[in-house]
This record gives structure tokens, C-alpha cells and sequence, in this order.
């Protein structure tokens, strides 16, 4: 059965959680934080998305976050996740998921 769309609200703050898979570390070095929120920035701006807030511990993220178009946020967190999993994937020699279920 198909996942249910998720509500969301146009022009309005969202609190987002994802985390890692079995609740293992996403960050280990502080250059992990920097990566991921440098490809947040880019993939906000290209799915025309604000952050509010965030805060990133060792194994989750969080989010306060506004999107200006119905699929920004979803846009948002396929992008940045994509690219930061093959970012951690390739420099911890990892293969596989490293979410937790969908944010």
C-alpha cells in the first residue's frame, strides 16, 4: 500500500525530524555538520524552502522549516539526504541506508 501524502502547510513553519538508521551516528567529524548543512542551504534554495532553526546531534536532525510550494520540504530533505549519504557512505566505507524510515 502506498504511503499517505504528508500535510503540509504553505508559507508555514514545519518542525521536521529524521534519523539515523537504528538511531547509529550521521555525524562523526565536525566537516559531517558542515557538508550537510552547506547541501541544506543549496537544496533550500533550489526548492524554495527557509530554515528557521536546526540542530544536528550525533544521530538526528531537526528542523524548523517553511516551505514556499507544496513538495519543498520533501524536495528538500530527497536532496540534501541523497547527497549526504553518499558523502558519508563513501568516507566512513559504508554502503546502504543511513536514515531512519522517511522524516
Amino acid at each position: 500500500m502506498a504511503r499517505l501524502p504528508r500535510l503540509v502547510l504553505v508559507g508555514q513553519a514545519h518542525h521536521v525530524i529524521i534519523h539515523g538508521n537504528n538511531r547509529e551516528p550521521i555525524f562523526i567529524a565536525d566537516e559531517d555538520y558542515k557538508f550537510y548543512l552547506e547541501k541544506l542551504r543549496l537544496a533550500c534554495e533550489k526548492h524554495q524552502c527557509d530554515v528557521h532553526a536546526y540542530v544536528l546531534m550525533t544521530n538526528y536532525v531537526h528542523l524548523l522549516i517553511t516551505p514556499h510550494k507544496e513538495d519543498g520540504i520533501a524536495k528538500v530533505m530527497q536532496m540534501a539526504g541523497r547527497y549526504y549519504v553518499q558523502y558519508f557512505n563513501y568516507c566512513y566505507r559504508q554502503t546502504g541506508t543511513l536514515w531512519e524510515d522517511r522524516y
